[in-house]
């Protein structure tokens, strides 16, 4: 949690006990109600804790077995809003499930079994379970790049987030949302995360929470200094192409996946003197990363290098580029959107097709059975 931005929230659950039986009749308890966890749009985990601060969540009872009505009717449900783009995980980390799209449900305690003939005419109490909900997916885009690279003042540039803009090698402590609006009214939401230094993947600073971030985002901005970057007159000075090994080098330490990501690249400072020579001079470097490696220690060199969908040269200060970039990263969205929508349906056909071919099969299976049946009488 940083602030008023909330990624995890721990929880108490419990499903409601089951009714009373009634031996004399025979009559059965209702059922205990269960507890849902249930994605909603427009709901983030800061809500879910301010309406709900006990933070405990119980489903009704069952209702006992009389006369009048000799089956009990189930105890009332009991339903947790949540954002989209949550896993549920139990106390020992194990995951429950993912909510992935508006109204996903999953059931987190079931209610007690009412009292019945099996159990005595007692009724079952319902199951305790304490659940951890962690946010997936903070924003569509997130920023990556080391301290100082103009993010949070791309941030503002882009979208009507008002960070704090700080202009030393420190960095921003909590995740900045900020939306970028188009005219046909599409919102892209874009995360300046908790800064990466190197060694992140080591936990150094924010590192490893940074990284935990940036598997929320659906794609990746990397954004560099065109005049390169030093944290501290102590370290080392990187130029534009030696920060952008390093900060695929951080990633890959943490997790390759990450690096599968669609990714856009942001040369940021176009405005300083040289900038263009140099971003000559960067786009050669990065047309042939193999030929420049040499000049890294072997454990600086990333398995394998990123891949930039776009890259656009930009000034955060001047505005230059930022209508291109804005434009670039709502294609690349589109784009990858269309990508993951064909599979899905591709996936989808091929289930439907296995289970076709499984009932075309079926009547003749039928058959083969009965056909060797007449054969022994």
């Amino acid at each position: 949690m940083y602030g008023n931005f909330i990624d995890n929230l721990r929880l108490f659950t419990k499903g409601g006990s089951g009714g009373m039986g009634y031996p004399r009749l025979g009559g059965e308890g209702g059922k205990g109600g269960d507890v849902w966890v249930v994605a909603h749009k427009k709901m983030t985990l800061k809500q879910l804790k301010d309406k709900y601060p006990q933070k405990r969540f119980v489903a009704g009872g069952g209702t006992n077995s009389r006369i009048s009505a000799l089956k009990g009717s189930k105890g009332k449900d009991c339903e947790i809003p949540v954002p989209v783009g949550i896993s549920v995980t139990d106390e020992n980390g194990k995951i429950i499930g993912e909510l992935n799209k508006e109204e996903d449900r999953i059931l987190v305690a079931e209610g007690g079994l009412g009292g019945k003939l099996l159990t005595n005419f007692l009724p079952l109490k319902g199951q305790k379970r304490v659940i951890h909900l962690d946010l997936k997916l903070i924003a569509d885009v997130g920023l990556v790049g080391f301290p100082n690279a103009g993010k949070s003042s791309l941030l503002s540039q882009v979208s009507h987030a008002k960070p704090e803009i700080a202009d030393y090698a420190f960095t921003t402590l909590k995740p900045e949302l900020g939306k970028i609006m188009y005219d046909d009214f599409k919102q892209i939401s874009v995360a300046d995360l908790p800064g990466l230094i190197e060694g992140a993947h080591m936990n150094k600073g924010m590192g490893h929470k940074f990284l935990k971030h940036i598997e929320r985002t659906r794609q990746l901005l990397f954004v560099v200094d065109i005049s390169g970057f030093q944290l501290s007159s102590q370290t080392q000075y990187r130029t534009a192409f030696e920060t952008i090994i390093l900060l695929t080098k951080e990633l890959e330490l943490y997790k390759e996946e990450l690096q599968m990501k669609p990714a856009l690249l942001a040369v940021n400072k176009m405005d300083l003197p040289n900038a263009h020579d140099k971003f000559h001079e960067l786009m050669s470097q990065l047309q042939n990363p193999k030929d420049f490696l040499h000049l890294f220690q072997k454990n600086m060199i990333p398995e394998r290098t990123m891949e930039f969908q776009h890259i656009i040269p930009i000034s955060a200060v001047t505005g230059e580029g930022i209508e291109e970039l804005k434009n670039c990263i709502k294609k690349s969205l589109d784009e990858h959107a269309s990508q993951e929508n064909e599979a899905y349906y591709k996936k989808q056909l091929l289930n439907l097709r296995i289970s076709d071919t499984l009932l075309y099969n079926e009547p003749s299976l039928k058959n083969a059975v009965t056909s060797s049946r007449k054969d022994i009488i």
